[in-house]
């Protein structure tokens, strides 16, 4: 049996599950934590060096989860206050999908769901509906604006006397 490194104290794994039509599952260097990475594309995103190494792999893993917590609460931080906060989340959830296969499967949910809204937001009768309302929310506004500055005026910022 080859390992793939003649190193002493690494062991090799290997899976006997199996995939869809009986077929076994294209598991990479990493066993089970990689099952379905050649299919799919889910997996490690390591490089072969990092993950030959079991305890190498898991300092990687556990580098890669901190940097993608970290931004994500920098995002999560961001979401009241100024900046960009769902797109550093969404970075965040990047970062950890170069590592783990939940975080893969959640950004291509999202993906499938932006894609979903853009085309609902294409179709012409959509379309249609959203600048309908719209234009009368802005004939509303422009009305109850109207009506406020017929019964108080306008008054500069500057021109306002002390009381």
């Amino acid at each position: 049996m080859n390992t793939g490194s003649d190193e002493p104290g690494e062991v090799a794994v290997t899976s006997d599950e199996t995939g869809p039509a009986g077929k076994p599952d294209e598991a990479g260097p990493g066993g089970p934590d990689e099952a379905g990475a050649g299919e799919n594309g889910l997996g490690s995103k390591a490089p072969e060096f990092v993950k030959a190494r079991r305890m190498l792999h898991l300092s990687w893993q556990v580098g890669v989860f901190v940097v993608g917590l970290a931004v994500v609460v920098a995002g999560v931080i961001m979401l009241p206050l100024p900046g960009p906060g769902w797109v550093v989340i969404f970075g965040g959830m990047a970062i950890w999908a170069t590592e783990f296969v939940w975080a893969q499967l959640v950004l291509r949910w999202t993906k499938r769901k932006v894609t979903e809204a853009a085309q609902k937001a294409l179709d012409p009768k959509v379309r249609r509906r959203n600048i309908t309302l719209t234009a009368i929310g802005l004939v509303i506004v422009a009305v109850l604006v109207g009506i406020y500055v017929s019964r108080f005026g306008v008054v500069m910022p500057w021109k306002i006397k002390n009381q």
